[in-house]
């Protein structure tokens, strides 16, 4: 057997109750590492908002290794430790609720910052205008040209 299918097998085998236990406690925090990013990054501190990632990865990891085995053993759980299951599920939507919010700022720093990145791109592009006019009286230049030097990418 493998390292992980023990790990599943251990956890399966855990009490009723203290599996929901262990998966309420990855659950809060999950839900607390989640918060203070979400706190960190409404106040504009990217960096240590960014600091918290690899944390919250593991918790993320470890919240739906636990999930997955409560998933299993419903029925199990629901006989021996309905009260305990119920209060889990119960946390499980205020998880749903803080990802959603932290979501939703997640992406308001990232329109803010390609905002931010287009003005930069705007206004450094000024100074390379050209200072002639065209046929119709104009000073043009595109906009794509304006941008030199400065990249932007959309895909994150």
């Amino acid at each position: 057997m493998s390292a992980a299918a023990d790990r599943i097998a251990s956890l399966d085998n855990l009490p009723a109750e203290e599996l929901c236990i262990q998966a309420e406690t990855a659950l809060q925090a999950l839900v607390t590492i989640m918060n203070e990013e979400t706190t960190l990054l409404r106040a504009g501190r990217f960096r240590d908002a960014g600091g918290l990632t690899a944390q919250k990865t593991q918790l993320a990891q470890d919240y739906v290794v636990f999930a997955r085995s409560v998933q299993r053993q419903t029925e199990r759980l629901s006989t021996e430790a309905p009260t305990s299951l119920d209060r889990l599920h119960k946390n499980h939507d205020s998880l749903a609720t803080q990802m959603a919010e932290n979501l939703r700022v997640i992406a308001t720093a990232k329109t803010l910052a390609e905002d931010l990145i287009v003005d930069v791109a705007d206004t450094v592009g000024q100074k390379d205008r050209t200072r002639t006019y065209d046929r119709t009286g104009e000073v043009k230049m595109p906009r794509t040209a304006s941008a030199r030097g400065i990249t932007l990418n959309r895909a994150l």
